[in-house]
């Protein structure tokens, strides 16, 4: 909510709902195992709202130890040692279920302590998911001591500690990672509206249909190739 780029960007109108229910759509078959890891700076009573008309599980935690947040969050909704805890960022409308199943059977069959699909990135930005255990949450919360790692979450497990846990990289066969199909900027914004104005608004499309879309589409990446150019 309180993004400098794009205010508010998760509650913005996407097909006659907020970008934040688009998404849970597309993660309908998660929905229940859904946790909405809120702020606490007041900023998000319109999340808190959204969640509690859905029926969807929500914490409020700190703003900027995003790391604590999680680890309450998970707390709180009774996790325990073997379970294991999805990531996603709320600006990821188009992200794809099929893929986190995907992701999370290779996560129990490596025995991974972390599995991210950014670590050797193939996979458009806004697919983004990493998956760790909660006991490797558990040791990054009670260790942290760098605001960056507070900040970011999993910094200290896939980068600063990463010595200690089994790092994980999933990779699709074929590198798109040249789209961007996340939510930060307005032109990005853009894009994400003329996808979803040429699927109808239907969100059980899968990965080879946006795919599919994007080819025949270029002018959608050209809409938000600016945004990259201007971040590098």
């Amino acid at each position: 909510m309180t993004s400098t780029r794009l205010p508010g960007k998760v509650m913005l109108p996407l097909c006659g709902k907020t970008v934040l229910e688009v998404m849970i759509d597309r993660l309908k078959s998660f929905e229940k195992n859904i946790i909405i890891a809120t702020t606490n700076d007041g900023s998000e009573k319109p999340i808190v709202e959204l969640c509690e008309r859905r029926g969807l599980k929500y914490f409020r935690g700190d703003t900027h130890n995003v790391l604590e947040r999680y680890y309450k969050a998970a707390l709180s909704f009774g996790a325990k040692k073997s379970d294991t805890i999805v990531r996603l960022t709320s600006d990821c409308p188009l992200i794809d279920q099929n893929i986190l199943k995907e992701m999370i059977d290779e996560f129990k069959i490596e025995k991974c302590d972390y599995l991210s699909n950014t670590i050797e990135r193939t996979f458009p930005r806004g697919f983004d998911i990493e998956i760790f255990g909660f006991d490797a949450l558990k040791k990054a919360y009670e260790n942290a001591t760098l605001d960056y790692e507070k900040e970011h979450v999993t910094t200290y497990i896939h980068t600063t500690h990463k010595n200690e846990f089994k790092i994980c990289s999933f990779k699709d066969k074929v590198d798109n990672s040249k789209y961007r199909l996340t939510l930060d900027e307005e032109a990005d914004f853009e894009a994400i509206k003329e996808i979803y104005r040429l699927l109808k608004c239907k969100t059980d499309f899968s990965y080879e249909e946006l795919l599919e879309i994007l080819k025949k589409n270029p002018h959608i990446y050209e809409i938000n190739r600016h945004v990259e150019q201007k971040k590098i």
